[in-house]
């Protein structure tokens, strides 16, 4: 019986001994600390702000933003705009330029896909419809019943 206890306590911790171990492709081993070479940030009291930091592995990022139309409800609008590089994991090196503000997010980057472009026909349909709007059409009324 205590063999028995002794092989289940052995397969048990053999089977929770970790299976894959991520070895980094840099000259910093995993677990150590990676360290911040340059690092800055400003907030304003109008709410912009801008920071930029780099790391001893090679990733920089900055980021500039500001509050457009402020005391303007119906207009206001946070911006934010930066961009960020790094080396993936492949050794290529990897840059991305950004804009947020209120039409959304944008992201230019050279390993960023890209749609394909408009079909000819597609194009001339959709200028057709921008320069023909739909008129409204008016409500129906319903008329009394007479019988």
């Amino acid at each position: 019986m205590k063999s028995f206890v002794v092989l289940s306590v052995l397969a048990a911790v053999a089977c929770a001994a970790p299976q894959f171990q991520y070895q980094p492709q840099s000259q910093y081993q995993q677990g150590q600390p990676i360290p911040i070479v340059k690092q800055s940030q400003e907030i304003n009291f109008d709410g912009s702000y801008q920071y930029n930091y780099e790391t001893g592995n090679g990733i920089a990022a900055n980021e500039q933003g500001y509050l457009k139309n402020a005391g303007n409800k119906d207009a206001e609008a946070q911006v934010a705009q930066g961009s960020f590089t790094y080396t993936s994991p492949e050794g290529i090196p990897i840059s991305v330029s950004y804009i947020a503000d209120e039409n959304g997010f944008h992201a230019e980057g050279a390993h960023i896909p890209t749609p394909p472009p408009i079909p000819e026909a597609i194009a001339r349909a959709l200028q057709y419809i921008e320069s023909h709007p739909q008129q409204p059409q008016q409500a129906f009324q319903a008329q009394p019943f007479r019988g």
